[in-house]
């Protein structure tokens, strides 16, 4: 990996444990569906119902994790979240054998996977402050090459039980690589660290951080509409290939073409942020109105070119969008970063539980045509947010000292 080559060693280490981990975790998810419905013998319903409850709990993990972080401390909150995950994650096997155990498991592997999201987020905003927004993009980077290499895995491995218990086993090395990482490179900027120790302060509450809306609302609620839109991926393009008789391995294929794209793309995005998109506000506007486009094809050619075409868009609105949200609370919220990150996340998730559930009454009205509809309307809606939370935020500096 060349481009670990301009880091120091501190980085390095840490993006390779990021990629093991999101490979890990990778090997599960694409098979929660078919285990619940093959392996368990329940209904699509039910397995609807699994990752519901998963979902749900994720938000309440981003929710709770950024509340906790100055409270519990990062270290304990990043170590101790990754360590339930992983002992929630090795209960499956045993928890499989009753439903509503195994849904309860499931929905504390949500909750316990996305504990650890504000607080990572929190972590690499505070200790490499000056290299936070590049460092932001790289680890999405190398999130998603774990991706791609964990879903390749799991269809080889071809046994559900391992592929969630190996799952629990990255996460465990993700927390004791965590209890040695943070004791060495500490958790805030080398300047800050003194400072800290000097001088520690409690944060304000929660409660008063949420009234600075400008920081989080505009830009929560235009990244959940996106997170509605984005289901037509899978309630709304998945169903119309398979109704048209094309062989599944094409919806395979525009996920290869996903992963692909956000390590072979990376110079396109940096072309886009050095001539329209050089702030992290212009960045998600952008990325809202290339997933509109992406959207707009998908109504215009409902080809598996257009599928392409879009898949393309799409994907360039993905990777604006990923690493610029955390970039701007980070360089916005001061100490308070991880409380927003959590609240931020959690607002956003929402969209991914209401989704499917809007796309597939869309497509069962009328097929891929109502969800490219639902779809572009959501897109709007978050071009429109977007475009508010830049216009609120157009000569905010960082967040007032009463409030960081």
């Amino acid at each position: 990996m060349r481009f670990l080559q301009a880091y120091p060693r501190e980085i390095k280490v840490f993006l390779i444990a990021s990629l093991i981990n999101a490979t890990g975790s990778a090997l599960m998810w694409p098979l929660v569906t078919m285990y619940v419905f093959d392996e368990l013998g329940r209904s699509m319903k039910d397995a609807g119902i699994v990752l519901l409850i998963q979902s749900l709990g994720g938000i309440a993990g981003q929710l709770l994790g950024g509340s906790l972080y100055h409270k519990v401390g990062v270290q304990r909150l990043i170590v101790g979240a990754l360590a339930l995950n992983a002992l929630a994650l090795f209960s499956l096997p045993a928890a499989s054998g009753n439903w509503h155990l195994f849904i309860a498991a499931m929905g504390l592997v949500g909750l316990f996977n996305s504990l650890s999201l504000p607080a990572i987020q929190g972590f690499v905003g505070f200790r490499f402050a000056e290299r936070r927004g590049e460092l932001f993009n790289i680890i999405y980077v190398a999130n998603n090459i774990g991706v791609a290499l964990g879903t390749s895995l799991s269809g080889f491995l071809g046994n559900y039980m391992l592929s969630f218990v190996l799952n629990g086993v990255t996460s465990a090395v993700f927390a004791v690589f965590f209890l040695f990482y943070l004791r060495k490179v500490g958790t805030s900027a080398p300047q800050e660290q003194s400072a800290a120790k000097k001088a520690p302060q409690p944060g304000p509450s929660g409660w008063k951080l949420m009234g600075h809306t400008r920081i989080y609302l505009y830009m929560s609620i235009g990244s959940m509409f996106l997170l509605v839109g984005n289901s037509i991926w899978n309630t709304g393009v998945s169903p119309y290939i398979i109704s048209e008789g094309w062989p599944k391995q094409t919806y395979g294929f525009l996920w290869t073409l996903n992963g692909i794209l956000i390590f072979a793309a990376q110079p396109v995005i940096s072309l886009i942020k050095r001539w329209f998109a050089a702030t992290a506000t212009s960045q998600m506007t952008a990325s809202a109105v290339f997933y509109l486009s992406g959207y707009a094809v998908i109504l215009l050619m409902p080809s598996y070119a257009g599928l392409f075409l879009a898949m393309l868009l799409a994907t360039l609105g993905e990777m604006l969008i990923s690493p610029a949200t955390p970039a701007f609370i980070s360089d916005h919220a001061g100490r308070s970063a991880p409380f927003y990150l959590g609240l931020s996340g959690g607002i956003g998730a929402v969209g991914r539980v209401i989704g499917p559930y809007l796309m597939g009454i869309q497509f069962d009205r009328g097929g891929l045509a109502p969800t490219g509809w639902l779809a572009c309307g959501m897109a709007v809606l978050s071009v429109g947010f977007f475009l508010i939370h830049a216009y609120i935020n157009r000569s905010s500096r960082v967040l007032e000292q009463r409030a960081a």
